[in-house]
C-alpha cells in the first residue's frame, strides 16, 4: 500500500490529482453531467471552494480552497466519488 504524506492545514488551498481505477475510460468526459452534478451536492454540504479544475477522459486534476478551521479533504472526495458512482450506475453506464 502507498504511504501517502498529506499535509491537513485548517483552511488550505490543495492540489489533487484523481485517477479512474480504468486509465483507459472516457467516464470522467462521457457523464460530465453526473460529475458536475456530485461537485454541486458536496459542496453545498461541506463547502469548499474550487479554484480550478480539469477534467480529462481518466483523470481529473483540481485545486481547492477549504473554510477556515477545516482540514477535511478526504470525506469530501469520498462524498463526490460516492454520489458520482451512484449516479452512473443508476443511468446505467457500466463502470469498468
Amino acid at each position: 500500500m502507498v504511504n501517502y504524506r498529506r499535509n491537513r492545514i485548517p483552511g488550505g488551498t490543495f492540489f489533487f490529482t484523481v485517477t479512474l481505477r480504468d486509465r483507459r475510460s472516457r467516464l470522467l468526459i462521457e457523464q460530465i453531467d453526473p460529475l458536475r452534478k456530485a461537485f454541486g451536492i458536496v459542496c453545498r454540504q461541506s463547502p469548499f471552494c474550487i479554484e480550478a479544475i480539469v477534467v480529462l477522459p481518466d483523470h481529473l486534476h483540481a485545486v481547492w480552497t477549504l473554510p477556515p478551521g477545516d482540514d477535511d479533504f478526504p470525506s469530501r472526495w469520498k462524498a463526490i466519488k460516492g454520489r458520482f458512482t451512484a449516479m452512473v450506475r443508476k443511468g446505467g453506464m457500466p463502470l469498468g
